[in-house]
């Protein structure tokens, strides 16, 4: 298949058993950082005395941080190893995560949250290239693994932080995933050591030139606006529900529900896509979800709500399918380390706009059918620009086409 032809020799078995226990491990640790602070922030606040723009500050550091760390991934890995990386991201999210629990200000809380989200952003890249380092012939069977086990960390984090709290109070609560994370680092004390016999043909292949390729530009801005669906959606529609008149609950649950669709379709989509030398049929099945979910919630947003809730969480699958595409359109573990670099540091800044400018635009026009229709609307950029990334390619070749180009 195109793109994913590799050169290397599949690690022993013994080792991708390892390997294997790692990344199902080290996905469920790459949201819990970014989301559990949410569902007990208001007395993270209380007790920090933190104001709304340090608040505002805090739900915007997961986005900034994977834009910024996202692109020193790559560089870092070529430098240092990428098992050693993977690591000292883990050990990053463990201290930052125990540290920001024991906080006594707000500003030692942001600074804590920085490191935990660092650690969870480095490592959130570097996975693509460990997949594609270790099982290169199985890629599309380990993305459905890892991101169904980072769907299944979202979701716990999401809906376990409040019930603890509830019981042990916020601090304890919050630290609770700082003992996963230290689980999950675990199985990468022992592959620190695998970097030793890769140093050598370690080779950088940078954010920057992948970028100035067409595929890199078009990975980066299909993820983009992929992510800024993302933001929108789970930023502000339980209050578009609750403003329709659902109780919070209800809303709540109806969130829930677009974030649960994505656990066994994040099983399904990847492995249906490695099989197919084209993805262009899974990335329009997936796009015609949304203008059914969008409509359905503009005229009749609490009738048949929980239909509507389906086929936008089908929708926002094209998550799992474009972590896929890092893989599938990229043939070493050095590009495709440096394409998801690329890929989410450019299109996670892309995402902050999303919930951002839904919130503008539902405080000018005092409704909720203007923010979804401009939704419904960015679904046509991303559909086009989804065509060209699911088609075949490699991006390792497009860098050779400008390395002879400038030869030229």
């Amino acid at each position: 298949m195109t793109g994913t032809a590799t050169t290397r020799t599949p690690a022993p078995l013994r080792t991708r058993w390892l390997v294997l226990a790692g990344i199902v491990l080290l996905s469920v640790n790459l949201r819990p950082a970014a989301v559990s602070v949410g569902p007990v922030l208001e007395e993270v606040r209380a007790a920090l005395e933190m104001g709304g723009a340090a608040a505002g500050l805090l739900t915007s550091l997961p986005v900034l941080a994977f834009a910024g760390f996202g692109a020193l991934a790559p560089g870092l890995a070529a430098r240092v190893g990428v098992h050693r990386v993977t690591l000292l991201s883990l050990l990053a999210v463990v201290g930052g995560l125990l540290a920001r629990a024991a906080a006594g200000s707000g500003p030692t809380f942001l600074l804590w949250s920085a490191v935990a989200l660092a650690g969870m952003a480095t490592a959130n890249v570097l996975l693509p290239s460990l997949v594609k380092l270790h099982f290169p012939d199985r890629t599309g069977l380990l993305t459905s693994v890892y991101t169904t086990a980072l769907a299944l960390g979202l979701t716990a984090a999401l809906t376990l932080t409040a019930p603890l709290e509830s019981v042990v109070g916020w601090r304890p609560a919050l630290a609770t995933w700082a003992g996963l994370a230290a689980v999950a680092a675990l199985p990468w004390v022992a592959l620190a050591t695998h970097d030793r016999r890769l140093d050598r043909r370690a080779r950088a292949v940078s954010v920057r030139s992948v970028l100035r390729t067409r595929l890199g530009a078009a990975m980066a801005l299909f993820f983009g606006l992929q992510s800024m669906q993302a933001y929108a959606v789970f930023g502000w529609f339980a209050t578009l529900w609750r403003d329709a008149g659902s109780s919070a609950e209800a809303a709540g649950a109806l969130v829930g529900l677009v974030a649960g669709v994505s656990i066994p379709l994040s099983a399904l989509v990847p492995s249906l896509a490695a099989r197919r030398e084209s993805q262009v049929g899974i990335h329009l099945a997936l796009m015609a979800c949304y203008p059914v979910g969008y409509l359905g919630l503009v005229l009749g947003p609490t009738e048949l709500a929980w239909v509507w809730a389906v086929f936008v969480g089908t929708g926002l699958c094209s998550f799992p399918l474009a972590l896929t595409l890092v893989n599938l359109r990229s043939r070493t573990p050095e590009g495709t380390a440096a394409l998801s670099g690329s890929t989410q540091a450019a299109g996670y800044l892309l995402a902050a706009a999303g919930p951002f400018a839904v919130g503008v635009v539902h405080d000018a026009t005092g409704g909720w059918t203007v923010p979804v229709l401009l939704l419904l609307v960015l679904t046509l950029p991303q559909a086009l620009v989804g065509i060209y990334c699911a088609r075949p390619g490699a991006v390792e070749d497009q860098l050779a086409d400008r390395t002879r180009g400038r030869r030229g």
